[in-house]
């Protein structure tokens, strides 16, 4: 007995070809559409993730260096700059520390490009750290994590000038951090300690 094999006619191996042009550009086009809409919010997810940790290394210098300042000294704080913070940034993971000619950079990563200093303010009385290009995605998720540890907060953004959202005579509210905070990396924190 012998078998018998089945054999396409000419009219059939016609239909069996691959994806057509439009088929082909009309997934492209429902892909990149996806992309551009998922990728700023990604973005935003990531730097609200990187929040708790940058505010909890930033709470710990605070921390480490009002403890570590001379008691009675009207000036605890006279030589105080970014280098000391360098010094506990270099072992962190969240931090980025460059030098380039003398010149110290710390990047938070809470927004493009935006760095960490630290100077003496008040004759060295007390101390402030700026956050500069800090992403709206952070507020007021930034503030409320320093707001334990610093005494005066004040925030600007590039459409708004600097507005102190927690002070002697301010009381800290989240709200108003938030709407302080302009869109974009465009949003510069300092808060004062010591």
């Amino acid at each position: 007995m012998a078998v018998s094999q089945y054999v396409p006619f000419k009219d059939e191996l016609r239909f069996q070809k691959g994806f057509s042009l439009v088929e082909v550009s009309i997934v492209t086009a429902i892909v990149l559409l996806l992309a551009i809409i998922g990728i700023p919010a990604i973005g935003g997810y990531l730097v609200e993730n990187k929040v708790p940790k940058v505010g909890e290394e930033l709470a710990r210098f605070v921390l480490q260096t009002t403890i570590n300042a001379s008691n009675g000294d009207a000036e605890p704080y006279a030589g105080i700059d970014t280098a000391h913070l360098a010094r506990l940034a270099r072992d962190s993971s969240i931090f980025s520390v460059s030098e380039n000619g003398g010149n110290l950079t710390i990047l938070h990563g809470l927004g493009t490009d935006g760095q960490v200093s630290v100077e003496a303010v008040d004759s060295g009385a007390s101390f402030a750290l700026t956050l500069s290009k800090v992403s709206h995605a952070a507020c007021p998720s930034l503030a409320s994590v320093m707001q334990r540890v610093a005494h005066t907060i004040t925030v600007a953004s590039d459409t708004q000038g600097a507005t102190e959202v927690k002070g002697p005579s301010t009381t800290y509210n989240a709200l108003n951090v938030e709407s302080r905070c302009g869109k974009g990396d465009v949003n510069t924190f300092v808060f004062h300690a010591g």
